[in-house]
């Protein structure tokens, strides 16, 4: 018999839809339900392509005993992360404060009848361990917490308390920091600390791509003609694809990898993931020209418009469990991740190109509506989950590549519109809230398992400033670097985006401008330029007029000369 997940349209719900417990969807409904009855709250997180959610699904959801434990003392609630991701982020923070350390999913969260949190774990097998001190299985955990609850156990109640006073406690940063190029310095050392030597990557199984640091020591080169940074970059690309990380049947990258090697993959295949490494390898292959890094990138590229769309929409996930089980969820801000890469790669080749403007143009029309911009949807299904932050600065950063793509102004007005959505919405003098609705929080700088949207606010932001020729976006953009100064001075390899961004603010973008056809022609060109900060824009000049933010100081009629006048201005 299906529970209340049955009417949900997300696939993480509807895998829960015939388990024995009795779930409710996040909602009024269940949290009266634990109050008017004095049950205790259990929250459980996770998304459809996450293999220990389906381990804890098997192991204690699909087991009767666990759920007539949870049916009789608790209220239960199922979250899908990637559909509901400012629940996710809140419980994560939970998890954090009472843990020490960084959760994960499945996520599982223990609240009082009021839904304030108490206990918060990760995976939780059905039964105890002997002998491990964080042992206690699930039925006896359960139990044991059901009791208290009932009991009214004034212990409970307190630590709860407390936690709710710690989640509403605000901190803000001791002092601000002058930005400067001295970063780097500081950026290099930490990651050369973490540095693989043999088989790159930033870590010890399990071993994460992290595209962001990669893309960063990128951009370090191009600026400083840094040999390490090269060295690093190279090694860790060419070593992603010689083992199971890089899927050499269907291309596209897992996750990540069990073993120092890359050769153990976790086999879940995120769009994001793909979208920033798709983009990434574009990048090098642009400033390093070995045909290696484009290969990979157009075969990623395939992967994800081949095996993960539909009708120019993206997929969010592949499972790692069911290779032929697809999440055929519609997510605004891993689409427009994509359709970036999409624009980078089209640069070369334009198939992607043309590619990229059919699916951002299927992304407004499926995600923009009545002027209200969405957070996510089921493929041909109405969305239901408004925008966060994220949302608004990957689509409007995937807008300002496809103005300077096409140099159709209709993009550079979107950018500009969601741009000034954003900043009413979720901005307060130099800080960003991810979500202000039911759950009000604070945006991440850090860059966690994709790019931090405050640092892509920061990128839009930048841009909108040099095209529009419109300091208040820059003075934004500066507030905000400003305000997270001294956490990216002091520990910056956490920050590798914002880090981007601090040097470019301090560098300065460098906008290409000629006729429409000078622009489109020499695409290519323009993309390989060294120096990493360009911006392009249409005028009625049949030469190339260099400028930065304010003033234009240079002009030639040749393509190749254009590197040359702007490395003499760096």
């Amino acid at each position: 018999m299906s529970n209340r997940l049955e009417k949900e349209d997300s696939p993480y719900l509807q895998q829960h839809k015939n388990n024995p417990v009795d779930w409710f969807p996040w909602g009024d409904e269940a949290f009266k339900k634990a109050e008017d009855e004095n049950k205790a709250i259990f929250i459980s997180i996770g998304y459809s392509s996450c293999h220990w959610c389906h381990v804890m699904e098997e192991t204690v959801f699909e087991n009767q005993e666990c759920a007539d434990i949870l049916n009789e003392h608790f209220v239960c609630i199922k979250v899908d992360r990637e559909e509901r991701p400012d629940i996710d982020k809140h419980y994560q923070e939970v998890h954090m404060l009472l843990n020490r350390r960084a959760g994960g999913w499945p996520t599982s969260i223990f609240c009082t009848p009021q839904n304030k949190p108490f206990f918060a774990g990760t995976y939780i097998p059905p039964e105890s361990e002997q002998g491990s001190i964080e042992g206690m299985g699930f039925k006896e955990l359960t139990k044991l917490i059901g009791s208290k609850i009932s009991q009214n156990d004034e212990q409970i109640y307190k630590n709860a308390d407390e936690v709710e006073g710690f989640l509403n406690h605000v901190e803000h940063p001791k002092e601000a920091t002058v930005l400067k190029e001295d970063f780097t310095k500081n950026f290099m050392l930490q990651v050369k600390n973490n540095y693989d030597t043999k088989y790159g990557g930033f870590s010890s199984a399990p071993k994460f791509p992290q595209a962001n640091t990669l893309g960063t020591l990128l951009i370090i080169d191009k600026l400083y003609d840094d040999k390490s940074a090269r060295a690093m970059i190279e090694n860790t690309l060419k070593n992603m694809t010689v083992g199971g990380m890089w899927d050499e049947k269907d291309g596209g990258f897992c996750r990540y990898a069990m073993d120092e090697e890359w050769r153990k993959p976790h086999h879940e295949k995120m769009l994001y993931d793909n979208a920033l490494l798709c983009e990434l390898y574009t990048d090098v292959y642009l400033s390093y020209k070995d045909e290696f890094y484009l290969d990979i990138a157009k075969k990623t590229a395939d992967f994800c418009l081949k095996q993960m769309s539909e009708d120019f929409l993206f997929y969010s996930a592949r499972d790692a469990d069911e290779k032929d089980f697809f999440d055929k969820k519609i997510q605004t801000s891993w689409s427009s991740m994509m359709i970036k890469s999409l624009f980078t790669l089209g640069s070369i080749d334009n198939m992607y190109k043309n590619k990229a403007i059919k699916s951002l143009d299927a992304l407004l029309n499926t995600m923009f509506i009545d002027g209200k911009l969405y957070h996510t949807t089921l493929i041909h299904k109405t969305p239901k989950v408004e925008a966060f932050l994220e949302d608004y600065a990957f689509l409007a950063l995937a807008l300002v590549s496809a103005f300077n793509s096409t140099q159709d102004e209709i993009y550079l007005i979107r950018a500009q519109h969601f741009a000034n959505m954003a900043l009413k919405e979720f901005y307060k003098n130099g800080t960003w809230n991810f979500s202000t609705g039911e759950f009000k929080t604070k945006a991440d700088i850090a860059d966690n398992t994709y790019t931090s949207s405050v640092s892509i606010m920061v990128d839009v932001l930048i841009s909108l400033g040099t095209l529009l020729e419109d300091e208040k976006y820059s003075h934004f953009a500066f507030k905000t670097l400003e305000y997270n100064s001294y956490e990216l001075g002091r520990r910056p390899v956490i920050y590798p985006y914002m880090l981007r961004q601090s040097l470019r603010h301090l560098k300065g973008d460098r906008v290409i401008k000629s006729n429409i056809s000078n622009l489109e022609l020499n695409s290519f060109e323009l993309s390989s330029l060294n120096y990493p900060f360009i911006q392009r824009k249409t005028t009625d000049d049949k030469d190339y007029m260099i400028c930065g933010d304010k003033s234009c100081f240079a002009s030639t009629d040749s393509i190749n000369k254009i590197n040359d006048i702007i490395t003499d201005t760096f």
